[in-house]
């Protein structure tokens, strides 16, 4: 064998940069870096004091232990996107033999180090981080063949843990349980975004086995559970702002769910079609609320 061709084959026994990071999805990254920074803004800590762990705790939720979930969903889903996606980076052979495994293992391992850096309470939350991501993909587990259970580990994920992980950063232990209460609340409701993503793959959930909401209770009851799930939560963190002594955030966040309840109505006309609508419309409201909240518990002192 020639030298050219020696160093070609040596080429593709190794997966290149771009394909890594096509690998990590860094358009994944923003729901959970948005929740941490909502974390950061709600423990009223300033970022002068803190800004050095505050960026070590951005690039752990996103491209960390985000990334790491992207990573192992993409190894445990090779099979099913060799047909579906054939030109994802593993069934493309971008990323060829078992690298990509060890990618998501090599993930974990950076993403834990980081975290035992940032404290217990970080680090405690990154490990259920890591544990959910990887049930969610692994057999025998998987838990995105069941939509209940998927997309509460999802939602956990990218809003509860990354707003919990943001303020413990700043405060250096638990935070206050305000803070705890209202990312626990965000969780919930992101559920139901999470339900709205299942709405463009119903007829390969169903042929796949995979019971996402929409292929379990079909698209028109799934879309309106989805909605109260994503409204319920914002009705019930407006009425603590309220109790808690932020009327004007309390305010900004019932605007912002009444302009949603009219895309909600639009929504439900034709789920299917509009669900990408939506969360690039009513979505978008659902994590400014998130961010007012967060204002109005830095204001009361959260």
């Amino acid at each position: 064998m020639s030298r050219s061709a020696s160093m070609a084959t040596s080429s593709a026994s190794r997966p290149a940069p771009s394909a890594v990071l096509e690998l990590l999805k860094p358009i994944t990254w923003f729901a959970p870096m948005w929740a941490f920074g909502c974390g950061v803004v709600s423990s009223g800590v300033p970022i002068s004091e803190r800004w050095p762990v505050m960026l070590a705790g951005i690039v752990l939720a996103g491209p960390m232990v985000t990334a790491t979930s992207q990573a192992a969903n993409d190894w445990y889903d090779r099979h099913v996107d060799a047909i579906n996606e054939p030109d994802r980076p593993i069934p493309s052979g971008r990323i060829p033999g078992r690298w990509g495994l060890y990618i998501a293992l090599f993930w974990t391992g950076l993403s834990l180090a980081l975290a035992a850096l940032l404290g217990p309470w970080v680090f405690t939350a990154a490990v259920i981080g890591l544990v959910l991501a990887w049930l969610y993909s692994m057999p025998p587990v998987r838990l995105k063949k069941n939509g209940w259970w998927g997309n509460t580990a999802v939602a956990a994920c990218y809003e509860g843990l990354p707003w919990f992980t943001g303020a413990a950063v700043m405060v250096g232990a638990f935070p206050d349980w305000r803070i705890v209460v209202l990312a626990a609340l965000y969780s919930v409701g992101a559920h139901g975004i999470m339900t709205l993503n299942d709405f463009k793959a119903v007829e390969g959930d169903l042929r796949m086995g995979i019971r996402s909401l929409p292929a379990q209770l079909g698209v028109d009851r799934a879309a309106r559970f989805a909605c109260w799930v994503m409204a319920v939560p914002q009705v019930v963190v407006i009425g603590l702002l309220l109790l808690w002594g932020a009327p004007i955030h309390a305010g900004i966040v019932g605007a912002f769910l009444l302009v949603q309840f009219f895309l909600m109505l639009r929504l439900l006309q034709a789920p299917r079609e509009r669900a990408a609508w939506y969360n690039a419309t009513g979505t978008t409201l659902y994590v400014f609320g998130m961010l007012a909240s967060a204002f109005a518990l830095r204001a009361i002192g959260g």
